[in-house]
């Protein structure tokens, strides 16, 4: 079997596990051959809760993909989620390598950065918390600031912003688990509204300054972008589960028939309905059908939707970023479907939203076009970007082991 060079991407959701393949040309170009999904029952808030389930998820999904896209998948770029997740800002300072005793200043190399990259990460954390990702924001050379690319210029001292993100140990160790009984190895684990934001945002929105919530079914995952930079994210504990959950308690159905109603009726913004249009919910136990306004489910999901919209809006505030919301909210994630929702958003937040669609990959994208891929899509975006996630299948087993799955094997040893 020829080889192929591939790169996968894998979204653990709460509600749902996706699959994206993309087939890289020799030009570094990224074509889906495969899409898979699979709905999810092991995984709550973002986190494994049922090891079982989870690989059974994984597998279906990943099957699906494979079946579509002829290859075995021996590796994936996982996403990670989950209220679990922290992160920080950080600044690292270092003297800049000369080559002479004799000189005043060196020429800044790609070592210094890694050299004040590293400085910046050197902070304390618990035990039980592992960093995901240091993402550089801008340096500064001697008093000059705001550097995006100080490779080759001179200078004494070199400063770095960074943003740290961290994860629970655990968490991220129960996923390579899942991915591993699975059959396969994760090439690397990348926090979901990373991801989502290669998918979904453009260069522009994150240089003027852009908010990321991705609505998923478990968690809202927030990230805010300002001069082409992460400044801050952070994971909110409530998503599109809990409008279906208020739904079926409101509509007195079973969760399976509420979630219907939620994607084929919904609605998240009462004014806009006409008190006259009515939708018919089949009945249970025998009952017969009866009919509801769609005002009445839009009575009970406007509420849980301006609940997660209003604690999104508290901890950008409470992270000093909201001024930097130069070019508005982008909304993602299966949850941003629900008609009515961006409207209620620009309503709450007063800024421009809108609803934002995968894009960035050719093939078979019209397969993942919908936002409930805006993850797996941005998780093969990001390896691509990265370039250091590429598998080639030949259909055994590839032996390329990432940076991540030592981690956290090292970790596990040591302390177990």
């Amino acid at each position: 079997m020829a080889s192929r060079d591939m790169i996968v991407g894998l979204d653990l959701g709460t509600t749902k596990v996706t699959t994206i393949i993309a087939e890289v040309d020799e030009n570094g170009t990224a074509s889906v051959v495969g899409v898979g999904h699979r709905a999810a029952q092991g995984m709550q808030r973002g986190v494994v809760i049922n090891i079982e389930k989870t690989v059974e998820a994984i597998k279906g999904s990943v099957e699906e993909a494979e079946r579509m896209a002829g290859v075995q998948v021996t590796g994936v770029i996982a996403g990670i989620a989950g209220d679990h997740i922290r992160s920080i800002n950080s600044k690292g300072v270092i003297a800049i390598s000369r080559t002479s005793s004799r000189e005043r200043t060196g020429e800044i190399t790609q070592k210094d950065v890694d050299r004040v990259v590293e400085a910046a990460k050197a902070v304390n954390l618990p035990m039980d918390r592992e960093v995901l990702h240091v993402l550089p924001q801008e340096f500064a050379v001697d008093d000059q600031k705001h550097i995006k690319e100080p490779i080759g210029m001179a200078g004494v001292r070199l400063e770095a912003d960074v943003h740290i993100i961290t994860g629970a140990v655990a968490s991220a160790q129960n996923i390579y688990r899942c991915v591993e009984r699975a059959g396969m190895g994760v090439r690397d684990l990348v926090l979901e509204p990373l991801a989502s934001s290669y998918a979904v945002l453009t260069p522009e929105e994150k240089e003027l300054g852009v908010g990321l919530m991705d609505l998923g079914g478990g968690t809202t995952d927030i990230a805010v972008f300002k001069d082409g930079a992460i400044r801050h994210t952070s994971v909110i504990g409530l998503g599109g589960e809990n409008v279906t959950r208020d739904l079926g308690l409101g509509l007195r159905t079973p969760f399976e028939q509420a979630e219907r109603i939620k994607v084929e009726h919904g609605h998240s913004y009462n004014p806009a309905l006409d008190a006259r249009e009515e939708v018919e919910i089949p009945g249970i136990g025998g009952r017969p059908s009866r009919k509801v306004s769609r005002k009445l489910i839009a009575e009970v999901i406007q509420p849980r939707m301006e609940e997660i919209f209003e604690l999104a809006m508290a901890e950008i505030r409470k992270a000093g970023t909201w001024d930097l919301l130069t070019s508005g909210i982008v909304l993602t994630g299966g949850a941003s479907q629900i008609e009515g929702t961006a409207q209620l958003a620009e309503e709450i937040f007063e800024l421009p939203v809108k609803v934002g669609y995968p894009t960035g990959l050719s093939g078979l994208m019209e397969a993942a076009r919908s936002p409930v891929y805006s993850t797996s899509v941005g998780l093969v975006l990001y390896g691509m970007n990265s370039g250091h996630a590429l598998d080639t299948l030949k259909g055994d087993e590839s032996k390329v082991f990432s940076r991540i799955l030592r981690r956290m094997k090292a970790w596990f040893d040591e302390f177990f």
